[in-house]
């Protein structure tokens, strides 16, 4: 036995080894830089070769093409569960667990009451024909008879009701809180601003209707050396106000946290023009502003953001007017950043 869990270990660790030695591989191959960010990237690409990630990395790749930095941060990973997203499902989890417990509530407090009701109708009938039957003198038992069915069926109905009045109010509690977890599902839970799902649902419904869309893409400026100078949860209060700068900005228009730094505006019924004038708005009120360190008040440096523009066509997906928006979002930064390019 201690025989087997040693080469069972040993085959593990070699294993591990195998994919450690891959991940190397990967990197120095794609000439990336061995940080923590492109090692569990590399690690999510090989742990799961057929998995979403690996599919459209090779794509990317197909003819050699060689991965850049940009490419991995659009495409990222989710190596574990963040535990806002564990938590999400377990309570997500909880509530169809409970959904199900009350359906299948319903299902027998039901049951029991039809299963009653016929007693009750079954017992009636046949006091009924007794009655039909019997002289008068033996009417008077048998409509005290009648009574006593009745009388227990009447504490029986209303029994029936308390529980169906319980049953009624968690079922009231149940619904709230799963369209508060329906909303949370569609929601960042860092800018509280709408996420990528919701993103996807509210194009398709805005273009099943016809209406005028403009789509931005926009990504905050040299937002990897925020977060290697003053550390994640710097960078964190950094796309959380700007996040906050759009939403004011943008109001009307629905603004997403699309993923990492990158933002989203789904401008609907308004021109090109006029989405341009609110976005370029919300572009000069982020670069007017003047950031600094919560903890010594010292400047944080200029923080701005560049963006992309374009306007979907008749039969336009979200991928393809996202697309279009992304380029000249790339555009605009190579065009010195800080700037607004539509399309």
């Amino acid at each position: 036995m201690v025989g087997a869990r040693a080469v069972r270990a040993a085959s593990q660790s070699d294993s591990s080894r195998r994919l450690y030695d891959r991940i190397g591989e990967f990197l120095v191959d794609q000439r990336l830089d061995p940080d923590p960010g492109n090692y569990a990237f590399a690690y999510h690409l090989l742990a799961d070769p057929e998995g979403p990630l690996a599919r459209a990395v090779y794509a990317l790749t197909d003819g050699g093409v060689r991965l850049t930095q940009r490419d991995i941060e659009k495409l990222g990973c989710d190596v574990q569960p963040t535990p806002n997203a564990k938590d999400a499902k377990q309570k997500a989890d909880g509530l169809v667990a409970a959904t199900q417990m009350q359906v299948e509530g319903f299902q027998d407090m039901v049951t029991a009451i039809r299963a009653e009701t016929q007693g009750f109708g079954r017992d009636l009938a046949a006091s009924a024909e007794a009655i039909s039957r019997s002289g008068e003198a033996d009417n008077a038992g048998v409509i005290g008879e009648v009574a006593r069915i009745t009388a227990g069926m009447i504490e029986r109905v209303h029994s029936a009701e308390a529980r169906l009045e319980s049953a009624t109010r968690e079922a009231s509690e149940l619904r709230q809180k799963l369209e508060e977890a329906r909303d949370n599902a569609r929601r960042d839970p860092l800018t509280d601003l709408p996420n990528r799902r919701a993103l996807e649902e509210a194009y398709a419904a805005q273009a099943a209707t016809g209406a005028a869309i403009c789509l931005a893409v926009c990504d905050v400026d040299h937002f990897k050396s925020v977060n290697d100078r003053f550390g994640h949860a710097v960078g964190d209060r950094v796309l959380k106000a700007i996040a906050e700068a759009l939403g004011q900005t943008c109001a009307g228009h629905l603004v997403a946290r699309y993923g990492g730094e990158e933002f989203a505006v789904l401008f609907t019924g308004v021109s090109i023009e006029s989405a341009r004038a609110t976005l370029d708005a919300a572009r000069a009120t982020v670069a007017t502003k003047r950031y600094r360190l919560r903890e010594s008040d010292a400047p944080l440096g200029e923080i701005t953001f560049s963006a992309g523009l374009a306007a979907a066509e008749a039969g336009d997906g979200l991928s393809t007017v996202f697309h279009r928006a992304d380029r000249l979002l790339y555009a605009a930064k190579t065009a010195g950043r800080n700037c607004l390019l539509v399309g």
